[in-house]
């Protein structure tokens, strides 16, 4: 709980265009957009994750898409527009916020792409908050550095407590009782960053005091441990292997076949970011510069923001480290030439040589039909795979079709269970 006054008020300006009203956050992750909207709230914009997704939001991001759309953005555009169709709406009241990026994946283009859409259909005048690294998220003015490095802790808390989900869920005795802690706890990560702190100090404190609160939930609950099960690592598409609805709960579905899952979290990708960030800045030739003194100063804060967090779970999460990106990067370079190829599609192969390592039981890739990063990747396992002990790696593709994903589930966790029998890397330690 805060302890005394910690924090202060704030509110954007009266002339600011999503004053007085909603902001709705898509849920590329259940857990980073509550945990982003909370931060967006301590901001003083009255920002929610957007209502799980249904059949509905299938149908209007259907109609409104031309079909060469990857599968992500009819997910986005259906929320929206579900939001924005409701009986009684008024759009002069609603916004959205949008991550936005760079490179070969058509996520760049999401944000112009919705943009004008909407103008089509008449919403023209809603505002869509895509704040950017490019332009140094000017668009919270002063508080742009409260926004990045609140939103950073806001991504590493919601991944940790996804973490100890998916590592506690396969053992509990009775069931659901995991998904009511990580619910319970998701709520209180979310009422203490949404408060507005007078320093990244005290919100660090309430922080870690929450993530304990979570910790003691997590570890209070009654399992029935069975190393027998496989464990299996899911890389993949970041929005479907995050958004359960885009991936139709594989990962539910898993379980459910007798598995335990290990899937990549959010904060990886930025982490990537910033390792090509400094790529970029090499072949530039300005490894020494004014530009790369900032991003290094970036990384280490947040590096040690996120070594603060992680701490709290140490013996918790023995034997589920996550590597360096450098690794990973690595990992990967065997396949995928460093200058030629970006973006998920490299850190996807550099995963999967890294849960081999690790001795995990399988792979499984997540994207959306047609999604260039998927394809590639599923050009590559195959030599992956015979490098590294023959480990069974399986790419599924979502589009919002009927298929029969649990013959396929079945068929791959049975080459799972027949390499875990052979493998020569073994876990160390399985907490």
């Amino acid at each position: 709980m805060l302890r005394g006054d910690v924090s202060v008020k704030r509110q954007i300006p009266p002339n600011h265009p999503l004053a007085g009203r909603k902001v709705w956050v898509p849920r590329m992750s259940a857990g980073a957009s509550v945990t982003m909207a909370a931060i967006l709230r301590s901001l003083g914009i009255d920002a929610h994750a957007t209502p799980p997704s249904d059949v509905q939001t299938l149908e209007l991001g259907g109609r409104a898409t031309g079909g060469e759309e990857c599968y992500p953005l009819r997910i986005t555009v259906g929320e929206f527009l579900k939001l924005l169709e409701a009986p009684g709406c008024d759009p002069s009241k609603i916004g959205f916020f949008m991550a936005t990026g760079q490179g070969p994946c058509r996520f760049g283009q999401y944000v112009p792409y919705v943009r004008a859409l909407l103008a089509s259909r008449g919403y023209g005048s809603v505002p869509i908050l895509a704040p950017t690294f490019e332009m140094g998220y000017s668009d919270f003015g002063d508080a742009a550095d409260i926004f990045v490095r609140g939103a950073w802790r806001a991504l590493v808390a919601s991944d940790i407590l996804m973490k100890y989900l998916l590592k506690t869920r396969p053992y509990e005795k009775t069931q659901g009782s995991a998904g009511v802690v990580y619910e319970t706890s998701l709520e209180d990560l979310s009422k203490v960053l949404e408060v507005p702190y007078r320093s990244a100090r005290e919100q660090m404190r309430t922080l870690k005091e929450a993530l304990i609160r979570a910790r003691m939930r997590y570890r209070a609950l009654p399992l029935e441990i069975d190393n027998k099960r496989p464990l299996i690592g899911v890389v993949g598409e970041i929005f479907c292997r995050l958004n359960t609805f885009a991936n139709d709960e594989l990962i539910r579905r898993l379980e459910a076949f007798g598995a335990e899952v290990w899937l990549n979290d959010f904060a990886e990708w930025i982490w990537y970011a910033n390792a090509e960030q400094f790529q970029l800045l090499d072949l530039r030739n300005k490894i020494v510069s004014w530009e790369s003194l900032g991003a290094h100063l970036r990384t280490h804060i947040q590096k040690t923001d996120e070594h603060e967090m992680l701490a709290v779970f140490q013996e918790d999460f023995r034997g589920y480290e996550e590597p360096e990106i450098r690794e990973v990067l690595a990992n990967a370079q065997p396949y995928l030439p460093p200058l030629g190829c970006s973006g998920e599609m490299v850190v996807n192969v550099g995963k999967a040589v890294y849960f081999a390592h690790h001795g995990l039981d399988g792979v499984v890739d997540i994207s959306p039909f047609t999604c260039m990063n998927g394809i590639i990747c599923e050009a590559v396992y195959p030599r992956v795979s015979r490098n590294i002990g023959g480990i069974p790696i399986r790419n599924f593709y979502f589009d919002g079709t009927r298929s029969d994903l649990d013959r396929d589930i079945g068929i791959f966790l049975e080459l799972a269970r027949a390499y875990q029998q052979q493998k020569l890397s073994r876990r160390e330690h399985v907490a």
